[in-house]
Formats: structure tokens, C-alpha cells, sequence
């Protein structure tokens, strides 16, 4: 195997939206997707992993900022202010789900205890889990605004798009950890960088999937939801014949493949489709 160059569209902008949602609202909805508690639970034990997240992201690529190419500099100074604003816009999200009636806090804490034993690991390491979850992040966008925001037709309005502006920033950024992570493993050999990448992806996959089950179970107790039969709902929604999870199943194989790259898909008209539908514009 040898290095793969970056497919990333050179003149693919990362502006910086400094946007606030959900501010004004007032009667945030306990179940607020569709007054159903399925998923509900999900996109808020999703939402709980993004502040801690957001910031692990951040400081993994920002250790290498000063290695990369000038150009790669910027992209990581969009990214990082992009993912700032998503730190603190989803931390106002999970406020409207405490103020709703959830203990949100044990949630968060979670996923800062796990992001913490990262944190003990090497450089390397810490931006290979990056890599894998941004793409993880990416795939979950593009299903958010490739199906016209079908996963968010129940949501309120300001709910919508808070996800679907996110979703269309972690496309605009998805490669610029893969490309930080193939400049600064320039000198490895490429078995080398593959096995760390996609070793960093299979641990990624069994620690997210299950801090968003555990979130998700903690939701489920505090409503005195219990048993198969909401269990059942869960892999239904998420695995079923059109679950979010089992549909962005052979991007995540995607990953896997030598010589993969986030912009061997290609997604800058859904990206001008959907900036256009929400009024954001590319920059």
C-alpha cells in the first residue's frame, strides 16, 4: 500500500457560522421528536457525546497544526472554530433536555470519562479515533440531509435545524482529520497507517455504540421505560429496514477499504442543496 493523496476539493470552503438555536424556546417537549421516546432518546444520548467530543476532536488535530502544510493550517483553523460552535450549541441542546426533565449530566460525564483514558494514548493514536469518528460524524450527516431531513420531520423547527446545520459543517470538514492524519504518518509505511486507522475505527465503533446505548438506556430509566419491548422499538429504529445506523452501514465498510478517502464521495451538491434550503449560504 502506498499513500493516498488527499481527494479534498482545494477551493472547498470552512466558514465559520456562528449561529445560536433553540435560545428563545420556551416548553422544550419531553419527547420532542414525534412525542416518541425511541428516538428522542437517541439523538439526545447522541447529543450528550458532542460537548466532550467536540473538544477531544479539537485538541487532537490542533497537536499537529504546526506539521502540516500551510494550507492544511487553515482547514484546521475552520474546523476547529466550526467544532466550537457545535460544543456550545449542542450544550445548549442538552440544557433544553435537563430543563425538560432529564438528568443529562451523568450522560455528559460519560463520555468525558472515556474521551479521558483517550487522552492517555499517543498523538497518533488520539487523532487516528478522531479520523474514525468524524467519519462516523459524516456518515450520520449525509443520511440527515440526503433523505431531506426525514429523520428530523417530527422535530420542532429550530430542532431541524440546529442538526442539519451541523450535519452540513462535518461534511464541509469531514477530510481535514484524515488529511492531517495522512501528512503527519507521511514517513510510516502504508500497512502501518493502515492498521492504526482502521484499528481506531473498530474500537471507535464498540465505544460509541456503546455510550450511546448506555445514554440511551439512563433516558429510558428516568421515563420508567424498561424491558424488550422498547428494546425491541430501539433496534427497530436504528437497525431496521430504514434505521439511520444500518443505512450509513457501507459507508462505515467504506472505511476499511486501502486507499480510502472522506471525498471519494463526493457530496458538494448535496452540500449546495441543503446550504440552500436552510438559507446558510457557503461561506
Amino acid at each position: 500500500m502506498t499513500q493516498q493523496a488527499t481527494l479534498t476539493p482545494p477551493d472547498l470552503p470552512i466558514p465559520l457560522r456562528d449561529l445560536r438555536f433553540n435560545r428563545e424556546q420556551s416548553g422544550h417537549p419531553h419527547w420532542w421528536h414525534g412525542n416518541d421516546p425511541v428516538p428522542t432518546a437517541f439523538f439526545n444520548a447522541l447529543s450528550c457525546t458532542f460537548p466532550a467530543g467536540e473538544k477531544f476532536f479539537m485538541d487532537a488535530v490542533r497537536a499537529f497544526r504546526r506539521d502540516v502544510s500551510p494550507h492544511l493550517q487553515m482547514q484546521i483553523k475552520g474546523f476547529v472554530a466550526q467544532e466550537a460552535v457545535h460544543s456550545r450549541e449542542h450544550a445548549a441542546f442538552n440544557k433544553l433536555a435537563a430543563d425538560s426533565g432529564y438528568e443529562i449530566e451523568r450522560l455528559e460525564a460519560r463520555t468525558k470519562r472515556v474521551l479521558d483514558i483517550a487522552r492517555n494514548r499517543g498523538k497518533h493514536h488520539q487523532l487516528a479515533a478522531t479520523c474514525a469518528l468524524e467519519h462516523f460524524t459524516a456518515m450520520l450527516a449525509h443520511e440527515l440531509l440526503a433523505n431531506d431531513s426525514r429523520d428530523m420531520d417530527a422535530a420542532p423547527a429550530d430542532i431541524n435545524r440546529l442538526w442539519s446545520w451541523h450535519a452540513i459543517e462535518e461534511i464541509e470538514h469531514k477530510a481535514v482529520t484524515y488529511d492531517t492524519y495522512l501528512a503527519v504518518t507521511a514517513d510510516w509505511s502504508g500497512l502501518r497507517r493502515y492498521f492504526l486507522r482502521t484499528r481506531a475505527m473498530i474500537l471507535a465503533t464498540l465505544i460509541l455504540y456503546g455510550t450511546i446505548a448506555a445514554n440511551m438506556r439512563d433516558l429510558y430509566h428516568q421515563d420508567d421505560l424498561r424491558g424488550v419491548r422498547v428494546w425491541g422499538r430501539t433496534i427497530k429504529y436504528l437497525f431496521g429496514k430504514n434505521g439511520i445506523l444500518r443505512r450509513i452501514g457501507p459507508a462505515w465498510r467504506s472505511y476499511f477499504k486501502p486507499g480510502f478517502h472522506p471525498w471519494q464521495h463526493d457530496e458538494r451538491a448535496l452540500l449546495a442543496q441543503s446550504q440552500q434550503r436552510l438559507g446558510l449560504g457557503a461561506a
